[in-house]
């Protein structure tokens, strides 16, 4: 009698077993894929970061061998080239804009693609180099709690030109 009432409850529990987790499934996938989107930010957010400071580790320096260009070789393009190379990829997928200031004055671009050969500083220079980017979010419930679906961040980096 025993082994019966047993054996019933057991058949019984693997439907319930089934249904509870149909009720539980999705609150654990919605906070796991929020906790990759939150990861993802975070790495995202460093690597730039790191890529920003490699960049003005670069400008203080006045050099322009990194700049694509095999001629003429300009020391902003180099800049923008080490910031790439330091980014792991990501800087296409950021979309950065940049901001410069230079002894506290924000400088402005008026060539075609925004920036000029001055965009750096000279020796001696306290330059703040400054990106703003957007990463997009990959769980869509969340895309509604942030503007335009994608979380907007800024980086920057602090330092004084050599004297080169």
């Amino acid at each position: 009698m025993r082994a019966r009432v047993f054996g019933r409850s057991r058949r019984q529990q693997r439907g319930a077993t089934a249904v509870e987790f149909a009720l539980i499934a999705p609150v654990l996938f919605f906070l796991m894929f929020v906790a990759i989107d939150l990861g993802l930010l975070l790495w995202v957010n460093l690597t730039m970061q790191y890529a920003v400071r490699e960049g003005a580790r670069y400008a203080v320096t006045g050099q322009s061998g990194l700049d694509p260009a095999a001629s003429g070789q300009q020391r902003y393009l180099a800049i923008i080239q080490e910031i790439k190379n330091s980014s792991m990829g990501l800087y296409n997928m950021v979309d950065p804009s940049y901001t410069v200031t230079i002894n506290g004055t924000p400088q402005s671009y008026n060539t075609p693609t925004g920036y000029n050969s001055g965009m750096f500083g000279n020796a001696g220079d306290i330059i703040v180099l400054q990106l703003n980017c957007s990463w997009p979010l990959l769980t869509p419930l969340v895309r509604p709690f942030f503007a335009g679906g994608s979380y907007a961040f800024t980086v920057a980096a602090t330092m004084r030109n050599e004297g080169f």
